[in-house]
């Protein structure tokens, strides 16, 4: 009962910031697919710089301090602490997201923080998360319900580019469990390189990270074609460009299944759906993306999910007019130096999966 109050009070607060703020001029996300029954749904979600106030010296954070850069403050954390909550309450509905993979976090402090004293303290998630060897400091981390997954094991898988001494990245957070009935998940959490000085100039490094990506699954194929894997991040490319489609050879179309090859959910999303995560000089297109092995997509398989169980969580309240361009666009945390109070800028996705 306490757990329910907790779900209801919190709820109360998202629907009314979105109305205040809002009123008729963005809708509010369908309630028939926030409510959908599922077995689990997986959450993912850049949250645009979750950092902490204290400087690492290890790390290039000097942005992110109370005293310089964009004057941090613990203030402006604690709400950051907050919109990541109502995000994560928002998306569940009356259950929450029972897995969940984050990006752009700085540390195991911040996540920490976010489980055990943010508004979400009582919904009883679990960490796996690694320090990778990104410059930044930021990290991918995965939270989950061990009441509904429970991890076997996990590994960070580190990048290395051969044609570039010295470049570091953030790893791919690996992570192998079993579902309360039993059904084993094979999950990726990424954050591949981003398309600062160019898209092409930038692309093979994220064909390179591609390429890791599909040793791993490649080898989990091996030991069992029907394995069921869950790829989710921020891809800093579209379905449609090379590192997705070749390197890791994601396929967009979704006839002739077969069990042992991937296929991005995202592709669906943004080419027949005409949803985006995050929108760049006025244009909407899908940054954040599930890809799954078709298995997955097979109604016989014991765990499945089909092409209407993805979603962007487009909903009002993380969303503002846009004054550049038409439409709307993300309400972000920050706008170059200036505070602007919003929670990200990308969208968060969500898959639902089911039991057979």
């Amino acid at each position: 009962m306490h757990y329910r109050k907790h779900i209801i009070f919190l709820v109360s607060i998202i629907y009314a910031t979105c109305n205040s703020t809002y009123g008729q001029l963005a809708e509010s996300f369908p309630d028939s697919i926030i409510l959908k029954q599922r077995q689990l749904r997986i959450l993912f979600y850049n949250v645009e710089n979750y950092f902490d106030t204290v400087n690492d010296s290890l790390k290039n954070d000097d942005d992110f301090l109370p005293d310089r850069g964009k004057y941090w403050t613990k203030s402006r954390y604690y709400t950051k602490q907050k919109h990541i909550s109502q995000v994560i309450v928002a998306v569940g509905g009356w259950r929450p997201p029972e897995i969940i993979g984050l990006c752009e976090i700085e540390n195991h402090t911040v996540l920490t923080d976010l489980v055990n004293y943010a508004p979400i303290k009582n919904l009883n998630y679990r960490i796996i998360h690694k320090e990778s060897p990104d410059k930044r400091g930021i990290d991918v981390a995965l939270l989950y319900q061990k009441k509904h997954f429970i991890p076997i094991s996990y590994k960070p898988i580190e990048i290395n580019y051969p044609f570039s001494a010295g470049s570091t990245t953030r790893d791919i957070l690996y992570v192998k469990g079993k579902t309360k009935q039993n059904d084993t998940l094979h999950i990726f959490v990424n954050h591949w390189p981003s398309r600062w000085g160019g898209q092409l100039e930038t692309e093979r490094k994220r064909m390179f990270v591609a390429s890791i990506l599909k040793n791993e699954t490649d080898s989990i194929f091996k030991t069992n074609e029907q394995a069921n894997i869950v790829i989710m991040g921020d891809f800093n490319d579209y379905p449609e460009n090379k590192s997705l489609s070749i390197s890791l050879d994601a396929k967009k179309e979704f006839n002739n299944i077969l069990p042992e090859k991937l296929y991005n959910m995202g592709a669906y999303l943004q080419n027949v759906k005409g949803v985006g995560t995050h929108k760049h000089e006025g244009k909407w297109a899908t940054l954040d993306q599930f890809i799954i092995s078709g298995s997955l997509l097979l109604a016989k398989n014991k765990i499945y999910t089909s092409v209407n169980d993805v979603h962007a969580y487009n909903t009002s309240f993380l969303l503002e007019p846009d004054n550049n361009y038409s439409g709307f666009t993300t309400k972000r945390t920050y706008i170059g130096f200036r505070y602007h109070g919003g929670y990200s800028d990308h969208l968060p996705t969500f898959l639902d999966l089911h039991k057979k």
